[in-house]
């Protein structure tokens, strides 16, 4: 069976076999992805409008290689109805998590329209942690500047990697 005795099939069959390679090796460009843009901080204490631009803040700051879901402790405004026993109860869940141990790869996130009050539960959360035990650890703070420098010097001594984020 004689199929490419024609020497202009030959000819057409060989440059099908060079240029077959070459065409299959192009690489597709990938769609590009349009990037949100970042949520604006709540003027307001509105609890659904926080808890969406903190999930924002905390996706936004995830390290590739999380090992877990990231552990958020959101505290409403100071006029919210029952405010100091919010405060106290994630106080509590706060100085228990960190008491526990944070292991690497795991990430803490703070954030409250009341930036003074969590800061406050962050340092004394942080206060009896080792130095050094919590390497490997993000910890991203979402609040007012001169708290995110409390914040910064309570929890860099554990080791942690710190991120502040300006609430605004």
């Amino acid at each position: 069976m004689k199929i490419l005795t024609h020497p202009a099939l030959k000819r057409f069959a060989l440059v099908v076999c060079l240029v077959l390679p070459f065409a299959a090796c192009k690489k597709e460009e990938a769609p590009k992805e349009t990037v949100k843009a970042a949520l604006p901080a709540p003027t307001t204490e509105d609890a659904a409008q926080w808890r969406e631009y903190v999930s924002d803040v905390v996706t936004r700051n995830s390290p590739a290689d999380l090992g877990n879901q990231p552990y958020v402790y959101l505290l409403p405004g100071e006029s919210t109805p029952d405010f100091q026993g919010n405060y106290e109860r994630l106080l509590e869940k706060a100085k228990t998590d960190v008491a526990r141990g944070i292991i690497s790869g795991n990430m803490l996130a703070y954030a409250s329209p009341a930036s003074a009050k969590i800061a406050d539960i962050v340092v004394e959360s942080f206060k009896d942690v080792p130095a050094g035990t919590m390497k490997g650890v993000r910890v991203v703070f979402i609040g007012k500047p001169a708290d995110g420098e409390r914040v910064k010097a309570a929890v860099t001594p554990a080791g942690v990697d710190y991120v502040f984020v300006e609430a605004k």
